[in-house]
């Protein structure tokens, strides 16, 4: 989510009271804590000391098949293996429905210096939940989730239940071979931002109204193909406690949330995108997590996972704590849970939330509560070294895996290749560009003349960096209305506005991303509560909309003028930047091949301009590729040229120019 505004959103709050049985109350420890000892069966066999010794340097990439709950067999019985972090811990047991949470079986065995227990449970199936009851250096008992557990107990139960993540049967191999043949850098990415459980919601009236994660299947899939979306981008998937946080207060990191369903539901959600020909996208959260108990927090009585100074590891607006990166087994965690989502459930990029938090120590904080680096500046040094590690590492071994940074500063470096200075992203959220995008289409049409560069100041430093850019989820919640609201005058200006303005969005160098609901007009704020207003497509304003968008991204896939060179100067040429007076802007976008240019003609104003006229970048005819004012996109129905020769004049640069008629809040789009 946007750094600028991540602080206006709710703290988790500690998830409500589950029942005993899925979160006991806390008793004093008792005298002898191994009074009733239970061995563990062959600890060795599932982690061996390379294990150990990978996982203490913070390079065990496959730590997440060795912690947590993995069914296995031992002399032939079957059962599950129990393995988890607490190297503080005096005692650790697990504790589950298959005994009615007796807390005096399941006792654990220390395997080593790194402080890793381990335990082999006969006769456990699938779907039994379970806890960790750890005893703490000062004899408390603290009842945690498993901060590895694969399927969580749907909220507002606490517990982390066992699965079996190998019973399901992949059909994507064609989609994932060609991924990873492709260079993200010159293929189309227009990404449809969602949140599954306000996306729809069930007509039944049940208290909660999700669909689970293969109904949610059907009905995405059949928009996005519509539509034409090359991505979607899945908002809160890990497991949180709060639907309030949107999933960015996280407890559960190897745990799709248990509100739409199994683990076999999301990888037949992931398996039926991408049999569609739809990339997945997961926004993951490095930066902070929630407080909750039962979560990561203090696990073994002791700060394992954030730093214990609360200078470094706490976040004193958003109630969260803070990773920290400095130790090994922290960032094994982080890195092996990307690897994860990738291998065993074969997402296709990751959107890093709140970068620009990570990377500054005084980030959101006043005097007093940062400590600087020894340097004595600003910088977080291990999460530079953090974000270079997990890009290499990811990026190096699946070169079509998709890293995405959302980074709200002016942090040079972010996307680059990996072994170098820079961070290593892939792409890059361009912040800048959105702010300014939404200022500026705000505005008064009076006003823009004198904020006319808010819309050109994105492209001087368009090169610095692989940039997507964002419409989110962010834009239009708490009290920033939706994006057709943003726009001024009366409502049918309002959606000719927006068309204009979408037509510059697409036209722009940079990938896409649109949030859920903005395609058609949504005109309420988003709400995680209730469902998009789809209704809304009954009126002809917002039938209109989504009509124009469909050809907006029909037109972005078919001309690869449009997404080949979004990096240079050779992608993109400003035919008038300047023509501040009338709110025009012209620019023409072109690939190494120079065929299929496209011109865009934009007019930001309800004013109509006669015989109007736009330099064009070489002699010959115009044809009409997208008239935002017809009428079956809303608009009035004004006809444009549908054919244009250029005429031989020197205007702003170039030698030749077109003459037409520019409609109010008009966008026309040409190739050449």
């Amino acid at each position: 989510m946007a750094s600028g505004t991540k602080k206006e959103k709710t703290a988790a709050k500690p998830s409500a009271k589950a029942p005993a049985k899925s979160a006991p109350r806390a008793k004093k420890a008792p005298a002898n804590l191994n009074k009733t000892p239970a061995a563990p069966v062959a600890a060795e066999v599932f982690i061996s000391e390379d294990d150990m010794y990978l996982f203490g340097q913070g390079t065990h990439y496959d730590i997440y098949k060795k912690l947590g709950a993995h069914p296995s067999v031992v002399n032939g019985k079957k059962g599950y293996y129990f393995a988890v972090w607490a190297p503080n811990a005096l005692s650790v047991h697990v504790i589950g429905s298959w005994n009615g949470w007796n807390e005096n079986e399941g006792e654990m065995k220390m395997l080593g210096p790194v402080g890793i227990w381990g335990l082999f449970i006969e006769g456990i199936t699938p779907g039994q939940m379970y806890k960790f009851l750890i005893y703490a250096p000062d004899g408390s008992r603290l009842y945690k989730a498993d901060p590895y557990a694969n399927q969580a107990e749907f909220r507002p139960g606490t517990a982390s239940v066992t699965a079996d993540l190998s019973s399901f049967k992949w059909e994507d191999e064609k989609w994932e071979s060609e991924r990873d043949k492709k260079d993200w850098y010159k293929e189309p990415m227009a990404v449809y931002e969602c949140h599954i459980g306000s996306f729809m919601k069930h007509p039944n009236g049940t208290e909660d109204g999700f669909y689970n994660y293969r109904e949610f299947a059907t009905r995405i899939i059949e928009y996005l193909k519509e539509m034409k979306y090359t991505h979607v981008e899945l908002m809160g998937i890990a497991e949180h406690p709060f639907d309030g946080s949107w999933g960015y207060q996280v407890t559960g990191y190897y745990a799709p949330t248990s509100r739409y369903g199994t683990p076999q539901d999301f990888m037949y959600l992931i398996n039926e995108l991408h049999k569609a020909g739809v990339g997945v996208i997961l926004d993951w959260v490095p930066a902070h997590f929630a407080t909750d108990a039962h979560g990561l927090g203090k696990f073994d009585g002791e700060c394992i996972y954030e730093d214990p100074d609360p200078r470094r590891g706490e976040h004193p607006d958003w109630g969260t704590k803070i990773f920290n990166l400095a130790k090994p087994e922290v960032k094994n965690f982080l890195i092996a849970n990307v690897l994860y989502w990738l291998r065993e459930y074969h997402v296709d990029g990751i959107r890093v939330d709140a970068v620009a938090s990570m990377l500054y120590l005084d980030y959101g904080k006043k005097d007093g509560q940062w400590l600087p680096n020894k340097y004595g500046d600003n910088k977080n040094l291990d999460a530079i070294v953090f974000f270079q590690h997990l890009n290499s590492v990811v990026r190096g071994t699946y070169p079509g895996f998709i890293t995405v940074a959302e980074e709200s500063t002016a942090w040079p470096n972010v996307t680059g290749p990996i072994g170098t200075e820079s961070l290593g992203f892939t792409f890059k959220w361009n912040m800048g560009w959105m702010h300014d995008f939404c200022e500026y289409m705000k505005l008064d049409p009076v006003m823009k003349k004198g904020a006319h560069h808010m819309m050109t100041f994105a492209m001087t430093y368009n090169e610095s960096e692989h940039y997507i850019l964002p419409l989110s989820h962010d834009e239009v919640v708490h009290l920033k209305c939706s994006m057709v609201e943003k726009m001024p005058g009366y409502k049918v200006d309002k959606y000719a506005n927006l068309r204009v303005g979408y037509t510059y969005m697409f036209g722009h160098s940079g990938k896409k991303l649109l949030f859920m609901g903005q395609d058609f007009g949504q005109e309420r704020e988003w709400s995680e509560a209730r469902e998009l207003d789809w209704f809304l497509l009954g009126e002809k304003n917002n039938a209109g909309m989504k009509e124009y968008m469909k050809q907006l991204l029909e037109v972005y896939r078919k001309y690869p003028c449009l997404y080949r060179v979004d990096d240079s100067w050779k992608g993109f040429e400003w035919m008038n930047a300047d023509d501040a007076d009338r709110s025009i802007y012209s620019f023409v976008r072109r690939d190494e091949t120079g065929k299929k240019n496209l011109l865009f003609i934009l007019n930001m104003t309800p004013m109509k301009w006669e015989k109007y006229v736009v330099p064009v970048p070489k002699s010959g005819e115009y044809k009409l590729v997208l008239n935002s004012d017809e009428e079956r996109f809303g608009g009035w129905g004004s006809k444009a040229p549908e054919k244009i020769k250029s005429e031989k004049q020197h205007c702003v640069f170039q030698e030749n120019i077109i003459t037409l008629d520019m409609n109010p809040y008009s966008a026309l789009v040409y190739t050449f």
